[in-house]
């Protein structure tokens, strides 16, 4: 498991991230609903934060208290998150084909398993054993 996937696993309950942070309830639930942080929902509606939730609040409450008003906090993350993003993109390698339309991908392994799966006394697969999955 990589560790991004790790940084992003909703795990903490609130009560958790308010003694982590020095945070008020209401001060992050102000903070998701300026749209800063965006933590997942239990089916209960609970919210459950990542530890890319709880860095994110950190450097909100530091900017805070460096005297950023919160225009200028969302500022600041959108730019990060834009050069974290153009990062990522190059670092990305690109695709030398383009994607394959399902009907496409579809004709396509049904053409390789007919050549793949041909035995001489049973006949084809694709006519027996796996006809149900072509129609």
């Amino acid at each position: 498991m990589s560790d991004e996937i790790r940084r992003n696993m909703p795990l903490f309950s609130m009560g958790t991230i308010t003694k982590l942070t020095d945070l008020t309830p209401r001060q992050v639930r102000y903070y998701e609903q300026q749209d800063l942080i965006r933590p997942e929902r239990t089916r209960g509606n609970q919210r459950l934060f990542s530890f890319h939730d709880v860095d994110r609040l950190l450097q909100i409450k530091s900017l805070m208290e460096k005297g950023v008003n919160i225009a200028g906090v969302k500022e600041i993350l959108q730019d990060q998150d834009r050069s974290q993003d153009s990062k990522r993109a190059e670092q990305k390698p690109r695709p030398s084909k383009p994607d394959l339309s399902e009907e496409e991908l579809h004709k396509l392994l049904k053409r390789q398993l007919s050549e793949l799966s041909y035995q001489p006394n049973r006949g084809h697969l694709i006519s027996g054993e796996l006809s149900r999955f072509f129609h």
